[in-house]
């Protein structure tokens, strides 16, 4: 029966249904089938239940704000301060690019986002430059995947209601993680231009550093007033993303007046789509999972690695990353959140793990499934975006998935780098 489910489920993404169309079948299939003793009734209720954490209204919102940034200034301006910076170092404008998608996911969040709005002006500037379309691309949706990572972060929010971890310290474990991969993206587009030869840009002046620093201190307000809000208790999570659309809307359609009141509509439409989809997935998600739970299969499938791993640490982090890494390459991150994240909270339990770095680790995974072939998310909105087919989208990305491996493998050795930021505010 089991190998049926797999099955059935395999060939429905394979004739290209979306995602919820296998999950749904499969609960139903569970429940019909006599692997679950629990009834489409039952089914309706955890969907209910999944949804029903008030910690999700946050979602809408920074999908919102999110939204308002990429068709505002903010992107420019934030490449513009970092562009100041780093521009005369070798590999300063793919540096450049990394950087200016890492700030830009600090305030909107979203990866998809950080592809449109990074990409659309650092791309042309890449290939003008003498660097490849593959590497450029490559570049684009790998460092937007730091937006992951570094909050606000609506994979934290899935995987902080699914373990009942505080959303808040998920945000701040995220960061310094964020800044290493940032630093190892950094060196490898420095060693890429010292192999290629490519020149540096001329050093900016100070006055035009100050003049970018300038512009960008409104946007980098964004992760202040989140995290720090969030953090030292002026508002909870829900709170903090209703602050942040308040914020967006300030900035692009009163300060800037790059987005206009007639333009509100069509973004909330578009958040809106983007929010049904999430919330259906993380219902029907919730589903699945309950009934995977009900059914027995966790700990058919990984009772024995779980009962061998006893509380070995590492090795628990390592099956852990391992199993996530596979899920995300071919599901979306969310669905593996939903799904995963309750079949190894015994073990994370058992073995004495941190639940906050377990998180970074998964939401890591997450990162790299985002940007790995065949079916990460952000692969597909590169195509759709700048119109180049599938095999030179991916092309440049297997350098960049062995730094985020070797990352997962330095955090899963040093927890600290996860755990320093939090630890700071506990008594």
């Amino acid at each position: 029966m089991l190998i049926a489910l797999v099955l059935i489920m395999l060939v429905l993404l394979l004739l290209g249904y979306p995602m919820m169309v296998p999950l749904a079948v499969g609960t139903l299939f569970m429940m019909f089938s006599g692997l679950t003793f629990f009834g489409p009734e039952q089914a309706v209720t955890w969907m209910i239940t999944g949804v029903g954490s008030w910690v999700l209204a946050a979602v809408p919102m920074f999908i919102f704000a999110a939204d308002i940034l990429t068709k505002g200034h903010t992107a420019n301006r934030l490449l513009d301060l970092v562009d100041s910076f780093s521009r005369h170092w070798r590999g300063g404008l793919p540096i450049t690019t990394a950087a200016g998608c890492a700030v830009f996911g600090a305030v909107s969040g979203s990866t998809q986002a950080t592809v449109v709005a990074m990409g659309g002006p650092m791309r042309p500037r890449l290939l003008a430059k003498g660097y490849s379309d593959s590497f450029a691309l490559a570049l684009i949706i790998n460092a937007s995947d730091i937006a992951l990572l570094i909050p606000p972060s609506i994979g934290f929010i899935v995987y902080g209601v699914v373990m009942g971890t505080s959303i808040g310290d998920l945000f701040l474990a995220g960061i310094l993680p964020g800044i290493l991969i940032l630093l190892m993206f950094a060196a490898y587009c420095w060693v890429g231009a010292r192999v290629q030869g490519i020149e540096p840009e001329p050093r900016a002046s100070w006055s035009e550093r100050f003049k970018a620093l300038r512009g960008a201190i409104l946007p980098l307000g964004f992760p202040v007033l989140v995290v720090g809000g969030i953090y030292l208790g002026f508002f909870s999570a829900v709170e903090a993303s209703a602050v942040a659309v308040a914020y967006a809307l300030l900035l692009e359609v009163v300060i800037y007046r790059k987005v206009s009141l007639r333009d509100l509509g069509g973004l909330a439409l578009s958040s809106g789509m983007i929010t049904a989809v999430v919330f259906i997935l993380v219902a029907i998600g919730a589903a699945f999972s309950h009934t995977l739970g009900t059914a027995g299969i966790p700990e058919q499938v990984l009772g024995p690695a779980i009962e061998a791993i006893g509380d070995n640490k590492t090795a628990a982090l390592a099956l852990i990353a391992v199993a996530f890494f596979i899920g995300c390459m071919f599901v979306d991150p969310i669905v593996v959140i939903l799904i995963l994240v309750p079949i190894f909270k015994p073990l994370v339990q058992s073995a004495g793990l941190d639940p906050v770095h377990v998180g970074v680790i998964v939401t890591l995974q997450a990162a790299i499934g985002s940007a790995t072939p065949p079916f990460g998310c952000d692969i597909f909105t590169a195509i759709a975006v700048f119109r180049r087919p599938y095999l030179e989208v991916i092309r440049g990305t297997p350098p960049f998935i062995l730094i985020l491996m070797l990352a997962t493998v330095i955090l899963v050795a040093y927890p600290q780098i996860s755990l320093w930021l939090p630890s700071l505010g506990s008594p």
